[in-house]
């Protein structure tokens, strides 16, 4: 143990792994589903890894599948997941306590990345003064709507909003709709509550804690929160008006709404397509065309630190800024003043370029196991699955046990595969008191 303390983000996979089993181990209980229904232990362990990763797909159809305890299971394990399990850990034992222990501020580091070992038991405080915040505030808004303009009771209508507004600030997709959002995708007291919030969400603990904190002077930002919140504001809007072209006359996702209702239907799914796999417009309907889109949109993802999957806003843009240095000849790269370290270009290219080689050998394996799924729908499945998403165009259930084992395994690696990856980048950096002769190879 002694080896793991020292470096303690080797705890972070075995911490997940953990939570996996022990929540399969829950939903394998009878009282979990309805209808004397038993799950089987790769539905359930599916069920687990999809709520602990914070992605959202399913095998089976969630609201008539799971009892009121196993959808109550579902939200905790979701909610547990999106915090991290080291992180979550961390917020119950200093809320008993009121302190924490060196071995603990590790722990939390481990999976936070961004902070001393003196701050840690601010930064706890803070991300669970946000995430209670934001869930609430979601929550009443919903709740709200549900009861006055729906009919719902004021219990269901808190219980529905309250579950959707944890799987939307956790970037997950589950829904107590079969359809998710759909029949609620034109109306704002809905949909946009559940679209910021899965945005504050993904943007990430400490980008939107310093954008807070400066939020006067943009200037002053750090590097890393400059790219994650310009950048998640570029792909937002880019992502919507790529989307309403691209659908504004297809009447089986937005084309017979009016044009305010496009403008929401269409800036919601994006802003949870991104990240999380709530459906506001059916994914099955959509054009050939924004295939692409929302697959560029999963795979990039969210903020580093932050409950959504993918390679994260600022790898993306940071490798965009390599480029146009490349492109204009510059000696640096360099973001708002700053010139960028090159090890992190390193460290962001090993990252996105992995992530690719994943996605790409996934989706090709599962087009072989499958035997019949168009490139473009395996390519989205699997792409939903790493970058924990959890948009589908109806073919997850499908897939047979060897596809759900692959999307389990997916799923797994992209909650915990870039975290780990960039660490162990940085734990293996090494000196050397010595450099080889330098040589320029032909490139391109």
């Amino acid at each position: 143990m002694r080896r793991f303390f020292r470096h303690p983000v080797r705890l972070v996979p075995i911490s997940f792994l953990v939570a996996i089993m022990f929540g399969t181990g829950l939903l394998m209980l009878p009282p979990m589903a309805i209808e004397d229904r038993h799950p089987s232990f790769l539905t359930a362990l599916f069920t687990s890894t999809s709520a602990i990763s914070v992605t959202g797909l399913a095998v089976v159809d969630t609201p008539h599948y799971w009892s009121t305890a196993g959808l109550v299971v579902i939200t905790v394990l979701t909610q547990l997941g999106g915090l991290g399990i080291l992180t979550g850990a961390a917020l119950v034992i200093l809320t008993v306590s009121r302190r924490l222990g060196l071995q603990n501020r590790l722990l939390v580091q481990a999976e936070t990345l961004e902070y001393g070992l003196g701050n840690i038991r601010r930064l706890l405080l803070h991300i669970g003064a946000t995430v209670l915040a934001c869930e609430a505030l979601m929550t009443v808004v919903v709740t709200g709507r549900l009861w006055m303009a729906y009919d719902y009771s004021l219990g269901g209508a808190l219980w529905s909003a309250g579950f959707h507004s944890i799987q939307a600030f956790n970037n997950s997709g589950f829904s107590l709709y079969p359809d998710g959002l759909l029949a609620f995708s034109r109306d704002p007291w809905i949909t946009l509550p559940l679209a910021f919030g899965s945005v504050v969400g993904g943007v990430g603990f400490p980008a939107l804690f310093e954008a807070v904190r400066q939020w006067r002077r943009p200037a002053r930002w750090a590097v890393a929160t400059k790219l994650t919140i310009w950048g998640s504001v570029v792909l937002v809007a880019v992502g919507t008006v790529a989307f309403l072209a691209i659908e504004w006359s297809n009447r089986g996702t937005i084309g017979q709404y009016a044009a305010a209702d496009k403008l929401l239907a269409a800036f919601s799914q994006i802003a949870l397509a991104r990240t999380g796999g709530i459906e506001v417009v059916p994914p099955g309907a959509i054009r050939e065309e924004s295939y692409p889109l929302l697959i560029w949109l999963m795979f990039i993802g969210g903020g580093s630190a932050s409950t959504a999957g993918g390679i994260k806003v600022s790898t993306f843009f940071l490798l965009a800024f390599v480029i146009w240095a490349e492109i204009r000849g510059e000696p640096d790269v360099t973001v708002g003043r700053r010139r960028v370290a090159t090890a992190s270009q390193r460290q962001a290219l090993t990252v996105a370029l992995l992530s690719v080689a994943i996605v790409a050998a996934s989706a090709s394996l599962l087009i072989a196991i499958t035997n019949h799924l168009p490139v473009q729908t395996a390519l989205f499945e699997i792409t939903s699955a790493f970058s924990t998403t959890g948009l589908t165009v109806g073919v997850t259930a499908k897939l047979g046990d060897a596809g759900h084992l692959l999307l389990i395994v997916l799923m797994y690696v992209g909650r915990i595969g870039p975290l780990t990856l960039g660490s162990a980048i940085a734990l293996n950096t090494r000196r050397r008191l010595y450099r080889y002769a330098e040589e320029q190879p032909i490139v391109g």
